[in-house]
C-alpha cells in the first residue's frame, strides 16, 4: 500500500535527500524544507520504495501539497 508524504507547512525545499527507486526505512530523510529560517527534515513513516518524488530543490510547497510517495 502507499504511503503519500505530504507538506504541513508553507516551505522551500532546501534539499532533496533520498532518490526515486531508493528503499527507505522507517525515519529516513527524503527532503529538507527551509521555513522561516529553520530547517525541517520530511521523515518516511513506513519502510519502502520511494516511488515518486514530486518536488526538486528549490521549490515552495503549500500546506498538503505532495512531497513524495512510499511503497
Amino acid at each position: 500500500m502507499a504511503h503519500e508524504i505530504h507538506a504541513e507547512m508553507v516551505a522551500n525545499v532546501l534539499n532533496v535527500v533520498a532518490q526515486e527507486g531508493q528503499t527507505l526505512a522507517e525515519g529516513d530523510t527524503v527532503v529538507i524544507l527551509e521555513s522561516m529560517k529553520m530547517e525541517i527534515p520530511v521523515l518516511t513513516e513506513e519502510n519502502g520504495t520511494l516511488t515518486k518524488l514530486a518536488v526538486k530543490e528549490g521549490d515552495v510547497v503549500q500546506e498538503h501539497d505532495l512531497i513524495a510517495v512510499v511503497e
